[in-house]
């Protein structure tokens, strides 16, 4: 490798130790250089391409007027980092999701390598439960516990708004009484719901039966890039936050009990979502696609550095460290030679007894291994499909009838990894049982009221 004096960590530069004087060939302006731990990483831009120190990519010659920049910065004091235009800023603006710097250089090559505040690396010694989880490649079992002796939790999720398109579906189809836990309790979902076209009574009254009530955006505007890259912190904040204080003021779903998101077409939004979560307090995300692998990953807390590869559906994780925040990532499901992160994304060719074959098989690649949680995401239209609902639905009869099979809503998920406890001590786990209070005003009614929407939208 070539021999190059080593900048600052994370951020891409050509060979500060090239004479000033000789001209740049076009093939030097493609070669750029990484620094990581006093290590040097050399890179080269593909054909016909240069790369940009200032906006730290590879682009169209047209496009590059800096070929005899190397990005060589001020010697800033400690705790503070250059600019590419030499100006030093305190260490915490770079890669916070604001540009600070003038050029936005402060926000450029900000993954999970380079971010100069991000997360440390697992520490099992100092990331103990009941606040912090780790491991170092994400399959171990919450309290050491042998699989056996772990209950093999299924979380059913559901996306987008709850109408008269799928009421009877949640409220009669998937969840009559005769699907029980262990403890006689009916099982439960989690349901991430949009504004758009919601209806606010159902919401209230599947609350009300035990489901878990979590927030998927008021708008859940397209394109899908611009959750991931165009939201800021203050859009993050108005989408999720909003819909936080809309379920609370028109389901009565107490804030204290809206605890996770989902972000719209799984496009988490880097550190500006997790900033904003942990601002207002959400206490979970699922919006992580992790790599599709044996034995699949269990959910963890956002501490130190996820513990996998973020390169999945174009995603953007955050680098930095939020704790106590859970991530439940969405391992993928095996469908023959095709993996898919909701079920309703897989081969759309599927019979239904190709469905139900690819349930069981996932089903016993969680079970017969460490025991991760199996997330099984929809929507609700993948139901219509009458073959397929009645592969789930024999799918769920099968299963049910296993001693320490659970389905649980994600913060009952966590609240068992919290403190952790063996399948023979859960039919008095408390998290799990059925007793649930309301005050009178927060029942939903049986004739609610009904105001005329007057958009067209």
């Amino acid at each position: 490798m070539k021999k190059v004096r080593c900048l600052e960590n994370g951020r891409f530069y050509r060979d500060p130790g090239r004479p000033a004087h000789k001209m740049w060939t076009p093939d030097e302006c493609s070669k750029y250089f990484l620094c990581l731990e006093g290590e040097v990483f050399d890179f080269r831009c593909s054909s016909d391409l240069l790369f940009d120190v200032d906006r730290q990519i590879c682009d169209f010659k047209l496009n590059v007027d800096n070929c005899d920049l190397t990005a060589d910065r001020a010697d800033c004091p400690e705790g503070y980092l250059g600019c590419a235009d030499s100006t030093c800023l305190p260490q915490e603006y770079f890669c916070d999701g604001s540009s600070d710097c003038q050029d936005g250089s402060d926000e450029a090559g900000c993954n999970l390598l380079e971010d100069p505040n991000g997360a440390s690396p697992c520490d099992p010694k100092t990331c103990v439960l009941p606040d912090c989880f780790c491991s170092s490649d994400g399959t171990e079992v919450p309290g050491y516990l042998p699989p056996s002796m772990v209950p093999q939790m299924i979380l059913l999720t559901f996306d987008d708004a709850i109408n008269d398109e799928n009421w009877d579906l949640y409220s009669r189809v998937l969840f009559p009484k005769i699907y029980q836990n262990p403890n006689r309790c009916p099982i439960k979902a989690t349901f991430f719901v949009s504004h758009q076209y919601n209806n606010y009574h159902y919401t209230q009254q599947l609350w009300n039966d035990g489901h878990e009530i979590a927030i998927h955006s008021i708008t859940h505007r397209g394109p899908e890039e611009w959750w991931a890259i165009n939201a800021t912190i203050e859009d993050w904040f108005d989408e999720m936050v909003g819909q936080a204080n809309i379920l609370n003021r028109f389901s009565k779903v107490r804030m204290d009990q809206i605890r996770g998101m989902r972000a719209p077409f799984l496009r988490p939004g880097w550190n500006k979502q997790f900033l904003m979560m942990k601002e207002f307090g959400f206490v979970y995300d699922s919006s992580v696609v992790a790599p599709f692998d044996n034995p699949p990953i269990w959910p963890y807390t956002l501490d130190h550095k996820i513990p996998h590869d973020c390169k999945e559906a174009k995603q953007l994780c955050p680098t930095r460290s939020y704790h106590g925040i859970w991530e439940l990532p969405l391992n993928q499901l095996e469908a023959g030679s095709f993996t898919c992160s909701m079920v309703d994304s897989c081969p759309s060719d599927l019979t239904g007894n190709d469905v139900y074959d690819m349930l069981t098989h996932n089903f016993k690649r969680h079970y017969l291994s460490n025991r991760a949680p199996l997330g099984l995401y929809f929507h609700s239209t993948w139901f219509k499909n009458h073959e397929y609902l009645t592969a789930f639905q024999k799918f769920l009869s099968d299963i049910l009838k296993e001693p320490d099979v659970w389905f649980v809503t994600s913060w009952q998920a966590i609240q068992w990894m919290r403190q952790p406890k063996t399948v023979d001590q859960l039919h008095d786990f408390a998290p799990w049982g059925c007793k649930r209070s309301f005050d009178q005003s927060e029942i939903a009614c049986s004739t609610p009221n009904v105001c005329k929407l007057y958009s067209r939208v």
